[in-house]
């Protein structure tokens, strides 16, 4: 019936009310937090570029990471810094890699924390681009087959999850054929399946130092004009045998979660990469907003898009803000 009758507001007239019937409810349990791995010992190096992110030995990654999931944070994802990088990447694949490294210590200090690996060949390769290098163009088949020696190389070292980040068409395809071969059939696999060319990465490629000493990505990277593509690459990649598909960036692309959500039942996941989080570190150093209701706001939709796992640079900071919330609310 209408007002009156009906009145809106009465079931917000306070927090206890409002937390009754809210429809959307986010947990630790929900996040996946990065972290940037780089050659040494002992170190915990600030990045300039993201205030609160740090560069991680593998040593120091290892005691992060019981940090992290002494919070309720179920899993990480790394990034390889190496000590030396060529045309080709090799050290992606190095069996002594910073991130082989890096997972094995995770693993021994923390054996329940799930462990996902950032599969790409950017960070490696002495051009910046995410593969092979031939006429001036990333070589999609010939990149497939390194990003499928770089997955075994993971594998390996313990992993529990492979993420290609690639873009490259077919790589799904030609990872889980590989892991079949080697005998890691239960290795899963989290491709970047809708990752669109954007201007949000910026400051991931610094920490990464990742950025392409020419040219740009949108050759393989997705147009943000389209969705229905993202639709057409998630399918593909859902044949080809991925456990989980991503959505990247999520904040300018909540549609593509919500639609991706609506048609594949496969888990979701969706990247609150590092530009929009600087967004909201920046707008808050500057006294323009709360950094905590703006972050928790960011992540609640996200979570309402449809996204079933967020990776995000926030994780532990809302982990931690969750927690409190939830002592003083059982007080």
């Amino acid at each position: 019936m209408a007002f009156p009758h009906t009145r809106m507001r009465r079931l917000r007239k306070n927090e206890t009310l409002r937390k009754l019937v809210r429809q959307t409810s986010l947990s630790a349990s929900d996040f996946v937090y990065p972290l940037f791995i780089r050659t040494g010992r002992e170190l915990k190096e600030p990045i300039e570029s993201m205030p609160g992110c740090f560069h991680f030995s593998p040593d120091t990654a290892a005691a992060e990471a019981a940090e992290i999931f002494s919070l309720g944070i179920p899993a990480v994802i790394l990034f390889g810094l190496p000590e030396r990088k060529d045309a080709t990447g090799s050290q992606a694949w190095a069996k002594e890699g910073v991130v082989q490294q890096a997972v094995r210590q995770i693993k021994k200090t923390c054996s329940d924390l799930v462990v996902i690996t950032d599969v790409c060949l950017c960070e490696y390769t002495d051009h910046g681009h995410c593969g092979v290098i031939r006429d001036g163009r990333v070589d999609n088949d010939a990149t497939c087959e390194l990003l499928a020696k770089t997955a075994i190389s993971h594998a390996q070292a313990g992993v529990d999850v492979v993420a290609p980040s690639d873009m490259m068409d077919g790589r799904v395809g030609v990872i889980r054929n590989a892991l079949e071969k080697n005998g890691f059939k239960d290795t899963a696999i989290m491709a970047y399946s809708a990752k669109y060319a954007s201007a949000f990465y910026g400051p991931f490629r610094d920490a990464a130092e990742s950025a392409p000493a020419f040219g740009d990505r949108k050759d393989y990277q997705m147009d943000p004009a389209n969705s229905a593509e993202a639709m057409r690459e998630i399918a593909l990649d859902v044949e080809e045998g991925a456990d989980i598909v991503m959505v990247k960036p999520a904040l300018c692309y909540l549609d593509v979660i919500y639609q991706a959500k609506k048609r594949f039942n496969v888990p979701i996941a969706a990247y609150n990469v590092s530009g929009e989080y600087m967004m909201v570190k920046s707008a808050a150093k500057a006294g323009l907003m709360n950094s905590e209701q703006a972050m928790l706001e960011v992540l609640l939709s996200i979570k309402r898009a449809g996204a079933d796992i967020i990776i995000t640079y926030f994780a532990k900071t809302a982990a931690e803000l969750l927690k409190l919330t939830h002592r003083k609310v059982s007080k």
